[in-house]
């Protein structure tokens, strides 16, 4: 990727961050442009998808397609196991919500919308 000289002081020792640009030497900042971004690093409302590609909300109820090992315990939450009235969250895990009285992060891939 080609970056861009400093609108400031015209040099081309410029540092590139995830949303913006940064001159080396004089310290001056500036935004990406929406085509520097890149389709998926654009502002915009998040969208999560289950397994099929249906959109989810808030309050949905899903199903697990497949069994899941809980991390920390030996225990499984089998496949085909109701979640209702999800939150979706932003962090590693897409998901959160009450499977038989405790609070779990599911991935939205290991999910179908019920």
């Amino acid at each position: 990727m080609n970056r861009p000289s400093c609108p400031e002081c015209t040099l081309s020792e410029t540092l590139a961050h995830a949303k913006h640009w940064e001159c080396g030497v004089c310290g001056f900042e500036w935004p990406k442009t929406a085509a520097e971004l890149g389709p998926l690093e654009v502002d915009g409302p998040r969208v999560v998808k289950d397994a099929n590609g249906t959109v989810l909300a808030d309050g949905d109820t899903v199903v697990l397609i497949k069994d899941l090992k809980l991390r920390g315990s030996s225990g499984v939450i089998k496949g085909g196991t109701k979640a209702k009235n999800i939150r979706l969250v932003d962090g590693d895990h897409e998901i959160d919500c009450n499977i038989d009285g405790a609070q779990i992060g599911l991935k939205a891939e290991f999910v179908k919308k019920a």
